[in-house]
């Protein structure tokens, strides 16, 4: 009956994840849609060196990792701290209401809250005019390119830290209590407690999902710059993904663009790779 109930599971994996691996080839093709996959002439590593060619390369590999690195990093901190601070609770009503209010922006897509952000930091959205009141006035973070990726990093980790404190808290929450009493015994404070006990217990899993997030890398977050850029701020905020629509699929160029996605997919998988060795070297910790 168990392997039964695997089937749907098996066939939704293969049919949407592995048949459409078959598109793979379209990087090495001049892919013509009415000619299909058989059809297409092979123009080999062409996409490619065309990609490392491009007059912006430099500017959108910058942005990417800059975006993306910002998030990754101020989130996976914030989500921690965040985590801690919420075991402290005792009061489970409490506890659970401020749970439901951080995670609830996790399940609403960015079309939403993109709409959202623009009003509150628009030129005369509220948090603008906050700002201005207290002697920070013109900042115009839509359309200054100093300001779009702080922008960027910083609405989309309110958005992500609460939900993805989630597998910290579970990770806090499996520490042996005794550990804390004998802490307690020996004098130490909250803070010694925090970074003797809570820390070395949540590493293993601090480590797992820092390997599962470093191939996020070179993805930037397509669904929040897309809603939120403008031409103006195309300096900080253009990433290879908007880029790639743009070119791939608006100019429907789709053997480039598959060609930029299998050149993520491959450093991706390098970086995880790579990431879980220098684990298991230095902290014989591995994921796999």
């Amino acid at each position: 009956m168990f392997h039964l109930m695997m089937i749907p599971g098996i066939l939704f994996l293969i049919v949407f994840t592995y048949v459409p691996m078959a598109g793979i080839v379209m990087a090495f093709q001049n892919y013509i849609p009415a000619k299909g996959l058989m059809g297409s002439a092979w123009v080999g590593f062409t996409h490619f060196q065309r990609l490392f060619s491009l007059p912006d390369i430099g500017l959108l590999f910058r942005n990417t990792i800059i975006i993306a690195l910002g998030k990754i990093i101020i989130g996976t901190i914030l989500s921690i701290v965040f985590a801690i601070l919420l075991n402290e609770i005792r009061v489970m009503f409490l506890k659970k209401s401020v749970q439901t209010i951080v995670y609830l922006p996790h399940f609403l897509s960015w079309v939403v809250l993109s709409a959202v952000v623009m009003n509150m930091f628009n030129l005369d959205g509220s948090i603008t005019q906050i700002l201005s009141s207290i002697g920070l006035k013109d900042l115009n973070f839509l359309g200054s390119n100093k300001l779009f990726q702080p922008l960027l990093i910083g609405t989309d980790v309110w958005k992500e830290f609460g939900y993805s404190s989630v597998v910290y808290l579970a990770a806090i929450t499996s520490i042996d209590p005794g550990l804390y009493e004998a802490a307690s015994i020996d004098g130490a404070t909250w803070f010694k407690k925090v970074w003797h006990v809570t820390l070395p217990g949540m590493m293993t899993i601090i480590l797992l999902l820092a390997i599962m997030n470093l191939p996020n890398i070179l993805n930037a977050g397509f669904d929040q710059v897309y809603n939120l850029y403008s031409p103006m701020v195309y300096e900080s905020g253009d990433i290879l993904d908007t880029y790639v629509y743009r070119v791939g699929l608006i100019g429907r160029q789709y053997s480039f663009g598959t060609a930029v996605g299998l050149f993520k997919a491959l450093i991706g998988a390098v970086l995880m790779i790579g990431a879980n060795e220098i684990a298991g070297h230095y902290t014989d910790r591995k994921m796999f």
